[in-house]
């Protein structure tokens, strides 16, 4: 069999495990460059309106009846602008994107193109689109689909709509990606794009999810659901497993809720065998109300998605098992519930974590650093990286610092940070590196234990800090706070509004760019 065919399989396998409601979405076809006479259409073209391309195609066969819409519309090609006509000249529906002044464009910006096609045809109930692309560029048409599949993302599984509400084919059938490359475009798409966006929308489920329908036991499930078939171990510590081997960080955390904790390992072994692995860790709180130090109500529904970092991290693992990247990997998610009871941890409680180094804890508000303690400990015995990157939705001190515009990187090892920035832009899921300052471990020292889970700011900074100390000096480690990142307010191309899956094409791209 060969690569293409086996990584096709292997992906198909984790589509029929999945359960995204993405799959209900358009098909993507990819075939031969054309202007289609009619249906539904979308073209580009360059700012200015210049001859030549499938605009000037269409005006032609309308004897110039586009560039007459186009002036009349004041539609001049700006990037980001469109031109929409329905019932025009034989066609459906001609939707006209402007490119603006570029020449030769970049994957990112081709995804772009893609999801906003997508996202524009996603109420449409035309059985079929079709998006023409006049460049010639090598993988073009891999990332326009790219761009499609995670663009037309939607989550609407609990929505209940009368027979006559629900347009059950809005949204479906086909999207030809119509390219230079036609239909030969199509194997390296299936084989290097189509698990990334799989990935992505596994991740943007988990995250969507309520408190009610996901908790640490559930999530182990889904993710066992979704490697099967996949070239994957999985491993998975319950409660007894960490007492027996002093795990108090992620205990602490867990035991106020019904629901127990669990750590839960993803291991991928696609390059030499012995290879030191990547790391990749994230906090997963399925619902976090603050403990003890309980949150206020306003928005406290939102906390249904602090296990972004630990869906983050899986669903990279599940997509560099899917493309079958010739690396060694392994996703460590430390999941608990923090809820406030009469088992719950108190402030002013110490905490002996299974490193054998010991926290007092100042708010149980601080949970997810204290999830990771044990995470990163039990990652570094079992597996020995050869670098650990954790992802978190840490801080509201990063979201007043970046907004949801960038995640906050930190780092000791600046080879590592200048690699997931350079990423982050590559990707589309940017990053701003934030100080990390050796004199944070003094905002941290507690009279009676070794350190403090909190106090001083900056918060984001002093919580990475506190991160920081559970990992060697000499291991190239960083920490990602996704906090903000992880939940889109309003539409953006490739990231609907709602749970965004921010860090998988990071991480993916990271990979890629830096250890293929």
């Amino acid at each position: 069999m060969s690569r293409f065919l086996f990584a096709l399989a292997m992906f198909l396998g984790m589509v029929s495990a999945w359960p995204s409601v993405a799959l209900a979405q358009r098909a993507l076809a990819f075939e031969a460059h054309q202007v289609p006479e009619n249906g539904s259409v979308a073209i580009t073209v360059a700012e200015g309106l210049p001859t030549g391309g499938s605009f000037d195609i269409v005006d032609a066969r309308t004897g110039g009846a586009l560039r007459r819409a186009a002036e009349a519309d004041g539609f001049r090609g700006k990037a980001d602008s469109r031109l929409e006509l329905r019932g025009f000249a034989g066609y459906e529906r001609l939707l006209v994107l402007g490119l603006g002044d570029a020449g030769l464009q970049s994957a990112r910006e081709l995804e772009d193109v893609g999801g906003r096609v997508a996202q524009a045809f996603a109420k449409s109930r035309a059985a079929r689109v079709d998006l023409v692309w006049d460049g010639a560029e090598a993988g073009a048409a891999a990332h326009l689909a790219f761009g499609a599949a995670i663009g037309q993302y939607r989550f609407d599984k609990y929505r209940s709509k009368s027979d006559e509400d629900a347009p059950a084919a809005a949204g479906q059938g086909t999207l030809a990606i119509r390219t230079r490359e036609g239909a030969a475009a199509e194997a390296g798409y299936r084989a290097q794009w189509q698990p990334v966006a799989g990935a992505v929308a596994f991740a943007r489920d988990l995250s969507t999810e309520p408190g009610n329908a996901l908790w640490p036991e559930e999530f182990v499930d889904r993710v066992r659901a979704a490697a099967r078939g996949l070239p994957l171990s999985i491993e998975v510590l319950d409660v007894p497993a960490m007492r027996a081997l002093d795990m108090g960080g992620i205990l602490a955390v867990g035991q106020g809720s019904v629901r127990p904790p669990r750590l839960l390992l993803v291991r991928y072994a696609g390059g030499a065998a012995g290879e030191p692995p990547l790391a990749f860790v994230g906090k997963g709180i399925t619902f976090d109300s603050g403990g003890i130090s309980i949150k206020p109500n306003t928005n406290m529904w939102q906390m249904k998605g602090d296990m972004t970092g630990a869906a983050t991290v899986v669903s990279t693992v599940l997509a560099l098992a899917g493309r079958q990247a010739p690396v060694n990997a392994v996703a460590v998610a430390a999941l608990a519930e923090n809820m406030p009871s009469g088992s719950a941890s108190r402030p002013g409680d110490v905490v002996r974590t299974a490193s054998g180094k010991t926290f007092e804890i100042m708010s149980t508000d601080a949970e997810g650093r204290m999830v990771l303690t044990d995470a990163l400990w039990y990652v570094k015995r079992q597996d020995s990286p050869k670098l650990v990157i954790d992802v978190a939705t840490l801080t509201g001190a990063v979201v007043t610092a970046l907004g949801g515009d960038y995640a906050g990187l930190f780092s000791r090892d600046d080879a590592l940070a200048a690699q997931l920035l350079a990423a982050g832009e590559a990707s589309g899921e940017p990053l701003w590196r934030l100080p990390l300052r050796d004199d944070y471990g003094k905002r941290l020292e507690s009279p009676i234990a070794d350190l403090r889970n909190g106090g001083g700011s900056p918060g984001a900074g002093v919580g990475a800090y506190f991160i920081g100390e559970w990992v060697d000096r000499a291991l190239p480690w960083a920490h990602l706070d996704i906090a903000g990142a992880d939940w889109n307010d309003s539409a953006d191309p490739t990231v609907p509004e709602g749970a965004s899956g921010f860090g998988v094409r990071l991480l993916d791209r990271f990979v890629r760019d830096h250890h293929e």
